[in-house]
């Protein structure tokens, strides 16, 4: 109990006598059910934060890096990109570690990917039979050589990388994209009938469904090269500063790897209902993550 009271106040009792060093600014975007706002309004402190995959993480990290101030920066990714390449120190947990990104963001690694990470081909019911791919996964190498299917995926926005290069090879046959400023944005689009696919995780559907207007069902279609996500990251901006922070991120991940109390945190973070091949995915993480050293690129 006085573990999980620590984890929710964000700091230990020893921990909040530290003086800070200096402030950490990370970078909170509304992205349910991955990194979501509380009634709708970005955290302005570690108690604000939700329990999602992301910002559920991100209140771990925060619990194991005391000694600095923690500050959030509503942002979408445009924006962030933009304020780091102008040299202001910025931290996520939000961006996979792409070789463009590597330009301008440190990144190190969190933990490996979870089944709600599978990415999907979202679509409308009364279209998927032109989706039919006789029982089997789509290829999504298939879907970019068909041009009378039409997609839309979200601007500046990362799948991993065998998605992200499929993309790129397909050059003008890849899904047009759009500035959006929520992911859900996008599935409300499908359902006017602005595009006929785009790619997502089922929880975030499951997540707009939930909340949406009665409207056209949509349905979640595996996708082949769907698990692309090879480790969740972390990153901050590439100068000194964001050097010395993303050290002190994956000094966290590591204490939390060997925190003997793994399994309590393990669940204060992913629930109890945590499906049991993620939970040994995650622990045989850890279990390199204790032994190794520091993961910085």
């Amino acid at each position: 109990m006085c573990w999980l009271l620590a984890l929710g106040l964000g700091l230990s009792a020893p921990a909040r006598a530290l003086e800070p060093v200096g402030a950490v600014r990370w970078m909170t975007q509304d992205f349910p059910p991955h990194f979501s706002y509380i009634n709708g309004r970005p955290p302005q402190r570690v108690a604000d934060l939700a329990n999602g995959e992301l910002d559920g993480f991100l209140r771990l990290l925060i619990a194991n890096m005391p000694q600095f101030r923690h500050e959030f920066v509503d942002a979408g990714f445009p924006r962030f990109e933009a304020l780091a390449r102008q040299g202001q120190t910025l931290c996520s947990v939000l961006h996979l570690r792409t070789p463009e990104r590597m330009a301008w963001l440190y990144f190190t690694q969190l933990h490996p990917p979870l089944f709600s990470r599978q990415l999907h081909v979202i679509v409308r019911r009364d279209k998927a039979a032109q989706f039919e791919a006789g029982g089997q996964p789509l290829q999504l190498s298939e879907l970019l050589q068909r041009p009378e299917l039409q997609g839309l995926l979200p601007r500046d926005r990362s799948f991993g990388p065998k998605i992200d290069a499929l993309l790129k090879t397909a050059a003008f046959n890849a899904p047009q994209t759009v500035v959006a400023t929520r992911s859900q944005q996008l599935l409300a689009m499908l359902r006017a009938g602005r595009m006929d696919y785009t790619l997502e995780y089922p929880s975030t559907v499951d997540e707009y469904l939930r909340n949406a207007e009665p409207g056209p069902e949509l349905i979640k279609l595996p996708l082949a090269e769907g698990r692309s996500t090879t480790v969740a990251t972390a990153a901050c901006t590439r100068n000194a500063e964001g050097r010395r922070q993303i050290e002190a991120i994956d000094l966290a991940v590591r204490k939390l790897a060997q925190d003997p109390q793994r399994e309590g945190w393990i669940r204060a973070w992913r629930g109890e209902s945590l499906d049991e091949q993620d939970r040994l995915r995650i622990n045989r993480y850890m279990d390199e993550r204790a032994k190794g050293g520091a993961l910085i690129e």
